[in-house]
């Protein structure tokens, strides 16, 4: 099928994940080893990305406690297996939340005001809370998703080649820095670092021009250059290879943007 030029109004789920009481659990009985912490929080990062991966959604790790994913096509049940699933290997329980929205914005504001209700990130009495509501199948559409795929333009030759490591990762995150704030001020979109010089932003219905506009204040502001492909689709899955798709067009033409258009589902 082949979308109009302005696509319909998205449908964005999104499930904020969020470790109970974990503060107080790093401490307890006496802190632990940091590079404890370290590991199993990127090994529950991995785990949580096959998890949300084997069905279709994306997730991204925010600051570990706390993760956010896009989960549309998992209804309750699937939150509920994924839930049990750590619970049963790690030494934390997590809760989660979930919400819709036409923009990620609106929808992770709803997930989070669920949680918090629930109790505190601190709250000993809280474990492995599950609210929201997910899209029934009724209402899904193949419009549903957008995310945009962004990537710094000839990064290994203009700082992975030329400056030590660090400097180089300066660069990189003073980019991601402007486009998360700017994507989240001007466009209501959620954008997340995902390694490399890779950024991959959950829009609302934004247009070319849109982020063309993105792209400009990036440049302007910190004076990363930055490409896009942006994709829509039923699934986190399907949009984000679609984005991956426009990017290798951005990479092949030299066009600082490209939508793919076109949907099999």
């Amino acid at each position: 099928m082949l979308l109009n030029e302005r696509w319909t109004v998205t449908n964005t789920q999104i499930t904020h994940i969020q470790i109970d009481n974990y503060g107080p659990w790093t401490v307890t009985p006496e802190p632990r080893r940091e590079v404890d912490l370290q590991t199993l929080q990127s090994r529950l990062y991995a785990d949580l990305a096959q998890l949300f991966g084997n069905r279709d959604g994306y997730i991204f790790f925010s600051r570990f406690d706390n993760m956010i994913a896009v989960t549309n096509g998992l209804d309750e049940a699937a939150h509920a297996l994924i839930q049990e699933s750590v619970g049963n290997r790690y030494p934390v329980t997590m809760s989660l939340s979930v919400a819709t929205g036409t923009t990620p914005v609106s929808a992770l504001g709803t997930a989070t005001e669920q949680l918090q209700e629930a109790g505190s990130a601190q709250d000993k009495g809280r474990r492995e809370v599950l609210r929201g509501q997910t899209i029934g199948e009724e209402f899904r559409k193949p419009t549903d998703v957008q995310l945009a795929h962004f990537d710094v333009d000839d990064a290994t030759e203009k700082y992975t080649d030329q400056l030590n490591e660090f400097d180089t990762f300066i660069q990189i995150e003073q980019g991601y820095a402007a486009l998360m704030k700017y994507m989240r001020e001007a466009h209501d979109s959620l954008s997340f670092f995902v390694g490399g010089d890779n950024v991959i932003a959950v829009c609302p219905d934004l247009d070319e021009a849109d982020y063309h506009d993105a792209i400009n204040h990036v440049r302007d502001a910190v004076d990363v250059e930055l490409k896009v492909g942006v994709g829509r689709g039923r699934t986190a899955a399907t949009a984000g290879m679609d984005a991956k798709h426009a990017l290798e067009t951005c990479r092949a033409t030299g066009e600082a943007v490209s939508i793919e258009t076109e949907t099999t589902e």
